[in-house]
């Protein structure tokens, strides 16, 4: 972890495994109150970030949660114990879920899920985060545009200050790409459009991936999200040619394919549910049919 990086006037970054992004009330290199763009996994992050802020003469002023995976607001609890007067903020369906955790983990493994399940890399601390739209909003002083880029997660917004483009996990940086084949998605086709529709912006001199450095070629980023986007659906295809099975079976061939290693139940389940999201993109261009038999459901190339 690193102190706050400038990026822009009052636009700092504090870098680590998931980035945050402080935005400092009024436009204010620094002193006063600051706007928190996602809070980093857990206490550690949450407390490197606070220690960053005070030696940057900033206090928390509000916290915005771009979506409701754990590694994004596990950090809030700890903030909030230190300042627990301070809004929180997501989009409505994400702020659902900040308020109630324990919806990850249940709509990636199907029911209530078990022990293996619940760690903090899919079951974070609740905390009261309130349905905050798309748009431009003034939050803890600090003006911003949230932009909607489903497919990560359902209701995930990238955040723009000024020129700086906080792409949230709608792009990921090279080394993430390369270390996550399989990069999560609740939606593929929604997260091919979103990561597109971000390569159209205009203006654009900086883009902080959720994970990775900050780059001044959004273009090239863009471009390299797509292409990982499209080996996972080449993938998906591929194993489905290979012969009608369920998702399980699909997985593995995937995994095989793509040199994909689970050591973990978070990390089968999770990449289970990226096959399945593209699964159902490859079902709706008529690629792909599923059906039921002998009491297994089953997918085939269509």
């Amino acid at each position: 972890m690193s102190d706050l990086t400038p990026l822009a006037p009052g636009v700092l970054l504090f870098s680590g495994a998931v980035n945050s992004l402080v935005l400092a009330a009024g436009g204010r290199a620094a002193g006063g109150g600051a706007l928190l763009v996602d809070t980093g996994l857990d206490d550690a992050h949450a407390r490197k970030l606070l220690r960053a802020l005070g030696n940057a003469g900033l206090i928390p002023a509000a916290i915005l949660n771009t979506h409701a995976h754990a590694d994004h607001h596990g950090g809030n609890a700890h903030i909030l114990g230190r300042f627990p007067e301070l809004p929180v903020y997501a989009p409505p369906l994400e702020a659902a879920v900040i308020n109630h955790p324990i919806l990850e983990p249940l709509s990636l493994y199907g029911a209530l899920p078990p022990r293996e399940l619940r760690g903090k890399f899919l079951l974070a601390p609740a905390s009261p985060a309130q349905p905050l739209g798309e748009g431009r909003h003034t939050l803890g002083g600090a003006q911003v545009e949230l932009l909607a880029v489903p497919g990560h997660a359902v209701q995930m917004v990238a955040v723009r200050a000024g020129d700086v483009l906080y792409a949230a996990d709608a792009l990921f940086g090279p080394a993430a790409l390369a270390r996550h084949p399989l990069t999560f998605c609740a939606d593929s086709a929604a997260q091919k459009a979103s990561a597109g529709a971000l390569g159209r912006l205009t203006g654009v001199r900086l883009t902080v991936p959720g994970h990775g450095e900050a780059t001044g070629d959004l273009a090239g980023l863009v471009a390299e999200n797509l292409a990982a986007y499209g080996r996972t659906t080449g993938a998906v295809r591929a194993a489905l040619a290979a012969g009608e099975a369920g998702v399980d079976e699909l997985l593995a061939r995937v995994c095989a394919a793509l040199g994909v290693v689970m050591r973990d139940a978070a990390g089968a389940v999770l990449n289970r549910a990226v096959v399945s999201a593209h699964l159902a993109e490859l079902c709706a261009s008529g690629e792909a049919a599923l059906r039921v038999d002998g009491h297994r459901l089953l997918f085939a190339a269509g």
